[in-house]
């Protein structure tokens, strides 16, 4: 990632003036190195996966770009500007 034009994590698109940090591997299970995400990005990570199964994956974007849904999102928000912003829905588990 460069310094001077840094990119999300999950998304891979430039990041704009608001960015939040991500733990991959959740801090609550250990984890301690962060990653720059867009503030839907990180939305949509937490809205899909809870800290639990993101313990289970590699830190790693890949295994979080597969799943369906996430999937669905980045092809929706490619071509969107860095601080693009829209709610992002919840998913309620049962």
């Amino acid at each position: 990632m460069s310094t001077t034009d840094p990119r999300c994590w999950l998304c891979g698109r430039s990041l704009g003036r608001r960015i939040e940090w991500h733990h991959p591997h959740p801090k609550s299970r250990g984890g301690r190195e962060t990653v720059p995400l867009h503030p839907i990005c990180h939305r949509t990570i937490h809205a899909h996966f809870s800290n639990a199964e993101l313990a289970r994956l590699p830190a790693d974007p890949d295994p979080v770009r597969r799943h369906p849904d996430v999937a669905r999102f980045l092809a929706w928000i490619a071509d969107k500007p860095p601080d693009f912003h829209a709610p992002t829905r919840t998913i309620r588990r049962r």
